[in-house]
């Protein structure tokens, strides 16, 4: 579901003028990312950007690589749009839409050369844990997107959902976890921490971050 919000008069004002040059357009064919970004850099999808602090200084950091934001509240896309302008970065562009839609629909397979996940909802009530980004469907998904070799990075301050990631991908034959016990990683370098991140570490929250590769082959056609 697309959900509303309210924009600022900064954020309308990107989403009027802006939108044409960053945003793409939720239209029925494949997408390409080459033509998209006028070079043939490899792609990292961030899904669910919130407001797109990570987003920008990601793409600013990573000049060689270029970054595809999905996320559907208007506010963050209006705020990511700014930062943008702000920027003048020319590596990032923008979907409002729902990433697993937008993902099985639009983009190929091995097209993607990661998949960044961070502090997606926890849906934390057991009754709706099944409402979660990360299931084994979508998992599987991303195994057919992401090209060997490729990074799924995944970020969480709520525990269960933490372990329930581990959960999902712990004998997935398409992935690889970069941590040496198989469990979680350090915070990589690439990462930013967010002030939202820095006030739950405030209140005690632990953040896990967990990273996977892509392998080179693997079963259940997702090699």
């Amino acid at each position: 579901m697309l959900r509303g919000g309210r924009l600022t008069d900064g954020q309308q004002r990107a989403l009027d003028e802006l939108w044409p040059r960053f945003g793409i357009e939720d239209d029925s064919g494949p997408i390409d990312l080459v033509a998209t970004f006028g070079n043939s850099h490899p792609v990292i999808v961030d899904i669910g950007f919130g407001n797109g602090e990570s987003t920008w200084q990601m793409a600013q950091a990573a000049p060689e690589k270029n970054f595809l934001g999905i996320e559907v509240h208007p506010p963050g896309v209006g705020h990511l749009l700014l930062r943008l302008e702000e920027h003048g970065l020319s590596n990032v562009r923008i979907v409002q839409s729902d990433a697993v839609d937008f993902l099985r629909r639009r983009v190929a397979d091995a097209a993607l050369d990661g998949v960044r996940l961070y502090f997606p909802d926890p849906w934390p009530k057991k009754r709706h844990n099944k409402r979660r980004i990360v299931q084994s469907g979508f998992i599987d998904l991303l195994a057919q997107r992401i090209g060997p070799g490729g990074i799924l990075h995944m970020a969480t301050d709520w525990t269960p959902y933490a372990e329930h990631m581990l959960d999902v991908l712990r004998d997935h034959p398409a992935f690889e976890n970069l941590s040496e016990d198989g469990e979680f990683s350090e915070r990589p370098s690439f990462r930013p921490q967010t002030k939202y991140e820095l006030r739950g570490r405030k209140l005690g929250h632990i953040v896990h971050d967990l990273i996977y590769r892509r392998r080179m082959v693997s079963s259940r056609g997702t090699g």
